[in-house]
């Protein structure tokens, strides 16, 4: 059976501190705040005339936050992978520190993505990036003060190498005193298998549902990185006319039951690939026309028989923006998807965000009846520094994720309006009407860690 689903104001950020000073290597001072509104004419170089202040903010801060975002304030994709592992794993005791650190090239993205998948349990935590002859300090670092615990059901493992790695990076591992593992392959395609393989025997269970997606487009499946995170089910690989040998050993193993979540247009996999995977199960298309409605297409979908799926379609939840001109920060943030608030990847750009982008965060925007109290609430990962999304960029997320009065009149005794422009809020209103009937689609269960 095949079934094919297609889903096609701002306010100044206030920039917090949340830990101490974070030697990014890199200072951006300079770069961290043009503030919204405050534009210069090209011809005569004057300023317009609706200029805020500007909050200082420096470029060696790790975290920068607003009251609906949290940004990870570096774009070197080793610094943005550390920062997301301080966050999520605060090492200060057993309970916070995870069982086994996954270490990857991140110039490698198809092994990259396919690796999360050991992020889940009982592994439990990050991915670090590393050099394909070595251990940068930025992640020996880390290491150092994770101190991974070593997975019981794993033999102790406390560091896994996936990927092309020379095997200095390993030697490097063990003079640390890490006790390692290593999943290599030939192509994406067979690594992907492995890694499969690798989980499937560490658990004990191999997943009936996996997620199949290009090894030639990062930007179609990039979205994919997330939900491998979050739940126990994989990445496979195929090219756009071609179904490679290790995906279909690994789609063989499921004796011809596998739930196939096919990620992406036709444009990038063929409706000939989709007809293929038919016979190793059922096939399900989530497709957008661009990458960003891609992504949103991932977000909002949910199958009810099997529970796969993100299914946000309504307020309370939480996002991890990426833009599209640094895609490959999303592989440092793919943990924000396994512990905290657990986001699926939307795209955007740097200075703001997409009509598309816009109209479906504006569709799940919360909204109260008596009081701003009542919640629920959304929340937003950032990851990149000022280079990477501007701060107007951040203010402008910041704004389509606050909670606003059902009524359209704002806080009233508790604040201003905050509801937007009239344009922002007739888009929320329309949107929401377009989503009564993908409602059910968050319906069905899905098992936990």
């Amino acid at each position: 059976m095949k079934r094919m689903v297609k889903v096609g104001v701002l306010s100044l950020v206030t920039a917090l501190v949340l830990a101490g000073c974070f030697d990014g290597g890199n200072n951006h001072a300079n770069h961290m705040g043009q503030p919204a509104g405050n534009t210069q004419s090209e011809s005569n170089g004057e300023q317009s005339g609706n200029i805020q202040s500007q909050p200082a903010v420096t470029g060696n801060l790790p975290w920068i936050a607003s009251k609906n975002t949290t940004r990870v304030n570096s774009s070197d994709p080793a610094q943005a992978a550390v920062l997301v592992s301080q966050m999520l794993w605060m090492a200060t005791s057993d309970m916070n520190r995870p069982g086994g650190v996954i270490l990857a090239n991140a110039e490698d993205w198809q092994t990259v993505v396919v690796s999360a998948n050991l992020i889940h349990h009982p592994n439990d935590g990050p991915i670090l990036f590393v050099d394909k002859d070595g251990i940068p300090d930025v992640t020996r670092n880390e290491l150092t003060r994770l101190r991974p615990k070593g997975v019981e059901m794993n033999d102790g493992i406390q560091v896994m190498l996936v990927g092309d790695l020379d095997q200095a990076v390993e030697e490097q591992a063990i003079e640390m005193g890490f006790k390692t593992d290593k999943i290599t392959a030939d192509n994406p395609a067979a690594l992907a298998k492995e890694v499969d393989a690798y989980y499937s025997e560490v658990t004990g269970e191999i997943s009936q549902s996996v997620i199949v997606g290009s090894m030639d487009s990062m930007e179609y499946t990039m979205p994919a990185i997330n939900w491998v995170a979050h739940m126990p089910e994989p990445l496979l690989y195929v090219t756009e006319n071609e179904i490679p040998q290790g995906t279909i050993d690994a789609l063989n193993a499921r004796g011809g039951n596998a739930n196939i979540y096919l990620l992406g247009p036709e444009a990038v996999i063929s409706a000939a690939v989709e007809e293929q995977l038919g016979e190793y199960g059922t096939v399900v298309r989530i497709a957008g026309d661009d990458p960003y409605k891609n992504a949103i297409a991932f977000s909002r979908y949910k199958d009810p028989a099997t529970g796969f799926g993100w299914g946000i379609t309504t307020p309370g939840h939480a996002f991890s923006f990426v833009s599209m001109d640094s895609p490959e920060l999303a592989l440092g943030a793919a943990p924000f998807s396994h512990l905290g608030k657990h986001t699926p990847l939307l795209w955007t750009d740097k200075d703001s965000m997409p009509d598309s982008v816009m109209d479906y965060v504006m569709s799940v925007q919360p909204k109260y009846e008596e009081s701003p109290t009542e919640g629920p609430y959304n929340h937003s990962w950032l990851t990149g520094d000022a280079n990477a999304l501007t701060m107007a960029a951040q203010g402008e997320i910041d704004a389509m994720l606050e909670i606003v009065s059902a009524s359209g009149e704002g806080h009233g005794g508790h604040g201003g309006d905050t509801s937007g422009n009239d344009s922002s809020s007739e888009g929320s209103q329309s949107n929401e009407d377009s989503e009564d009937s993908e409602s059910g689609s968050n319906a069905g269960g899905h098992a936990g860690h």
